[in-house]
């Protein structure tokens, strides 16, 4: 059947074109080539492509988050201690996914060589800018003082605990910054060393500790309205860094030899000071003594999402910790009921389903 056929055949849609037409085969081309293929069809990585309809099934807006009861909480309810963590946490929101989305643009996007992945990164910057407006809005929300606000946007350069963890991103990301393409197998090496920071550190331990700590204070009853937005975020975070796995997962196959034992330690040693980046930050949050939140606890939290992080990798789990954590065990990433009997009808598409901290993603 002609491809015009397809279009005027109403039983037969558009996702019915034969990918192993032989009027329309590709040449063989591996993800991480120079170049930049424009051609969907036929369709080389599908899987990419169903997690762009996925992502565009999750819409949400930041406007039909409730704050309302968070401020009373933050004015009545919350200890000092709470107020300093919350304080921490939202100057950390306020430039992590803008990190994130700068990578994408300046690092990813032109290097991974499948027009159906570039959808799905077009779809994620959308849901970077999406995670800043709602992060934005915590912050004029919770920091009405002026100066305490113009903190919190300087954090990264403000706030050491803060500036650390920004430091080990750059680290990083802006290793591969000056290449134009991906020629060597050093350059692409280099690639998969950004990816794997992108999405098992930054994503992958440093904003799952940030959820933690919100969850903790939702299972006190506190800040639904953040908890809420959170859920949100949280759903969309997963699905980039399974986005991100894949990509790994393609080149492995694709060019196996890359995976060598030098490449697996390095990953091992990163994620190692992911944990060290990121418990130095929680020492930071908890330095004023949050009830119920030990340091030792933490750290273990952390150990346990990076070995998470390295069994999604195909690595040996480096620290063979427990979740510690009871309120993190399972997480339903639907809002608060009352929340959702108010606003599900304005999403695009409800979502449904739970999420299990101690499961891979």
């Amino acid at each position: 059947m002609a491809l015009a056929d397809n279009y005027s055949n109403p039983e037969i849609g558009f996702d019915s074109f034969d990918e192993t037409d032989s009027s329309a085969v590709k040449s063989t081309q591996a993800i991480l080539d120079p170049g930049f293929d424009l051609t969907l069809r036929p369709m080389r990585y599908p899987v990419f492509y169903d997690m762009y309809r996925d992502a565009i099934k999750n819409t949400w807006t930041v406007e039909e988050i409730d704050f309302s009861d968070d401020q009373a909480d933050l004015d009545h309810k919350i200890s000092p201690a709470e107020r300093h963590l919350v304080n921490r946490l939202v100057a950390f929101f306020a430039t992590g996914d803008s990190i994130v989305a700068n990578n994408l643009v300046l690092n990813l996007y032109q290097h991974i060589n499948s027009p159906e992945a570039r959808m799905y990164l077009s779809r994620q910057l959308f849901e970077e800018a999406q995670h800043v407006q709602f992060y934005l809005t915590l912050l004029d929300n919770y920091i009405p003082d002026h100066d305490e606000r113009c903190e919190a946007f300087a954090a990264i350069e403000t706030i050491p605990s803060i500036r650390q963890k920004g430091e080990f991103c750059f680290k990083w990301m802006n290793s591969i910054e000056h290449l134009a393409s991906l020629e060597t197998r050093e350059d692409r090496r280099g690639f998969l060393m950004n990816l794997v920071c992108f999405a098992a550190c930054i994503e992958g331990l440093f904003f799952f500790a940030a959820f933690a700590y919100v969850y903790f204070l939702r299972s006190k009853g506190l800040l639904n309205g953040l908890a809420a937005g959170t859920n949100w975020v949280f759903r969309d975070e997963s699905a980039h860094m399974n986005f991100a796995f894949e990509v790994v997962n393609t080149v492995r196959a694709e060019e196996p030899d890359l995976f060598d034992d030098e490449l697996k330690a390095d990953i091992a040693q990163m994620l190692e000071e992911a944990v060290d980046c990121e418990y130095a930050f929680a020492e930071d949050l908890l330095k004023e003594g949050v009830a119920g939140l030990s340091l030792r606890d933490t750290r273990q939290y952390l150990e346990f999402v990076a070995d998470q992080r390295m069994v999604q990798l195909g690595l040996e789990k480096q620290f063979n910790a427990k979740n510690p954590f009871d309120f993190m065990e399972l997480q339903d990433v639907q809002e608060l009921s009352n929340f959702f009997e108010r606003t599900v009808s304005a999403y695009q598409v409800g979502v449904t389903g739970e999420v299990a901290f101690d499961e891979d993603f």
